[in-house]
């Protein structure tokens, strides 16, 4: 097979809670960060096809049609291979550490009817393909892959048919009857755990044990509404970029995947956002995961040593707490379909985002409301940063879509700050915990603000900046953290401007590229969590078909495992990253709203009013 770059679309994501791994429809692993979510790569075919490395399995026969699947209720993926010889199953997964341990890649060929050959080709290049390494035979069933890079990461692959090297790769031909499997296991040569161990026997239990823990999990979930498919398969892969070792979460598993083919905008997201996660935390908490949201407090207070400096909370983190985000571009790499510079680290972690305080109060509320009461030394750290924020909130900053071309007064960061201020008056309330005046003071002063600085009386709309005349779809959130009426007359209109400026084919741009706020003025898709919002904005409102109906589109977007990259391009390809949780926490978000009202019976005359398709 002549190696291309596949679709973003085209992957499915497996993982086990320490990092995650992009499985193409054509059985190839084109990408894996090893061995946790911010490590180096060893497999980014995706990002260069010729230097990156992966690891393939496919069926030798030129008549082959490719289909994959999970496995019911997990993230256990099957990619299948149909053709006149014989049809093929590649099971690929990863072993939860809570059920053993972790930082195993299991690849499991089987044939299902006929009899068919295969070819598998296994060849990482490590340290984002920059350090070289060598091959070690240990014996004809497995061989070491030996990093030269300062780490000395080694791996070793097992499998039940013979193994051969071929300049710094593995390889296997073999063929398969009915029934008959081919076992290939790749982990850190350090662990000792299966190397004296059967293999066959070692893989049956590790997929029995890996689908019942995804299954065990699923079943916590309480939604059982319309859309519940893609509402749990969009839960499994939040809880999948969940760190089990520390309890921080990804914004996604993969760097360098670009918002425009060709262009520059390609940035890295395997990082824990204060953001990102908050909101992941909701969607999770509507779903009844609270387990996962007392892991980030967790992380919160035992490795975020920021929570304890009044005003020092940073928007991004490594899994383990750090801040060493420093970006680096990757040189070497073409990039995706040609579009570089291929970038590590994050060069807006040192940015100023007032935004951050709201989302995190928000899901530090819900969590005390619906998981555990915080401890009284949290809430102290906490307190520290509201009264911070009660001092600057007024701050130009660079906002939520972390823009480079300065700061601004962002209407959303003043948003975000009154929720902020608010939700921990509310605690006060809850909790009894001593309620100072000055945030009462401070917060009515945000909420007057937003009304007199951000509006734009001759357009009727709410505007992106102070000062602006312009639409951002991050305005989405009012009505969704409980600013306004979703049926206030200044929200209507405001929904109205956003609608002619932004929306296309019920799809949601973020905003017009201008200048003045963005240096980078490349183009981009649409905006996939934005797209949610409006639906859910739409739901609130009482406009249940428009917003049934436009929902249902966007569901037709997902890829054929139900996945979503962080945009669209107006054909309908994924760009960005691949998977994101903006994506799949909006699409749980609007999903729970937009069946609730229509579940209820107060809205049977509105479902009755017509809408033109």
């Amino acid at each position: 097979m002549v190696r291309d770059y596949q679709p973003i679309e085209n992957y499915g994501v497996i993982g086990d809670l320490n990092t995650a791994a992009l499985v193409g429809l054509h059985g190839s692993i084109d990408f894996m960060c090893f061995p946790d979510f911010d490590s180096p790569s060893i497999f980014a075919a995706i990002l260069d096809k010729e230097k990156g490395g992966y690891f393939e399995i496919t069926p030798l026969h030129e008549e082959v049609n490719f289909k994959q699947m999970y496995l019911p209720d997990t993230n256990v993926l099957m990619t299948r291979f149909l053709s006149p010889q014989g049809v093929g199953e590649v099971t690929d997964f990863m072993p939860v550490e809570e059920i053993g341990r972790g930082h195993i890649l299991i690849r499991r060929v089987k044939n299902v009817t006929g009899r068919s050959d295969y070819r598998m080709k296994c060849c990482p290049r490590f340290n984002y393909a920059r350090t070289k390494h060598r091959i070690e035979k240990k014996n004809d069933h497995e061989l070491l892959f030996i990093s030269e890079d300062k780490d000395g990461l080694v791996l070793r692959l097992r499998s039940n048919v013979p193994l051969h090297i071929k300049g710094e790769d593995a390889h296997a031909e073999f063929t398969l009857d009915h029934n008959q499997t081919a076992e290939f296991l790749l982990e850190r040569a350090e662990e000792e755990q299966t190397k004296h161990v059967d293999l066959v026997e070692f893989i049956n239990k590790s997929l029995y044990d890996t689908v019942n823990y995804w299954q065990r999990w699923m079943g916590r979930s309480n939604y059982n509404g319309r859309w519940s498919e893609i509402v749990h398969r969009s839960a499994l892969v939040l809880k999948l970029f969940t760190s089990k070792k520390y309890g921080s979460i990804v914004a996604a598993p993969t760097f360098g995947l670009p918002e425009k083919i060709g262009d520059s905008k390609n940035w890295d997201y395997r990082y824990n956002w204060i953001r990102d996660t908050a909101f992941t935390l909701y969607a999770l908490i509507r779903l009844g995961y609270t387990r996962e949201a007392g892991s980030f407090v967790n992380w919160l207070q035992t490795h975020c040593m920021d929570i304890n400096k009044p005003g020092g909370m940073g928007l991004m983190y490594r899994l383990n707490g750090s801040r060493d985000l420093t970006e680096f571009e990757l040189n070497h790499l073409d990039g995706y379909k040609g579009s570089k510079p291929v970038r590590i680290g994050n060069g807006a972690f040192d940015q100023l985002q007032l935004d951050i305080y709201g989302e995190l109060m928000d899901a530090v509320y819900l969590y005390n409301k619906f998981g555990e009461p915080i401890s009284y030394d949290f809430w102290n750290s906490l307190s520290g940063q509201i009264d911070w924020l009660c001092d600057n909130w007024e701050q130009p900053d660079e906002g939520i879509w972390e823009v480079r071309g300065g700061r601004h007064e962002f209407l959303y960061s003043r948003l975000m700050s009154w929720v902020a201020v608010d939700r921990a008056v509310r605690l006060c309330g809850k909790r009894s915990f001593p309620l100072k005046d000055k945030w009462v003071h401070e917060r009515d002063r945000m909420y007057n603000s937003i009304f007199t600085d951000f509006w734009d009386d001759k357009r009727k709309t709410f505007t992106q900046s102070k000062g602006s005349n312009a639409v951002d779809a991050s305005t989405l959130l009012m009505p969704l953290v409980r600013f306004i009426s979703p049926y206030d007359k200044r929200w209507l209109s405001t929904m109205r401007a956003i609608e002619e400026d932004l929306v296309t084919d019920s799809l949601v741009y973020r905003y017009k590229i201008d200048e003045d706020v963005e240096a980078l003025h490349e183009g981009e898709g649409t905006f996939s969590l934005c797209t949610f919002w409006y639906v859910e904005c739409l739901s609130r409102s009482g406009q249940l078909h428009k917003a049934r109906f436009y929902f249902e589109k966007m569901l037709g977007y997902a890829n054929h495992l139900g996945l979503y990259a962080e945009e669209l391009s107006f054909e309908g390809h994924h760009l960005g990253n691949f998977p994101q949780a903006f994506t799949h926490l909006g699409l749980i978000s609007a999903a729970y709203n937009l069946d609730q009202r229509l579940n209820d019976s107060r809205n049977k005359e509105v479902n009755d009013v017509p809408f033109d398709y």
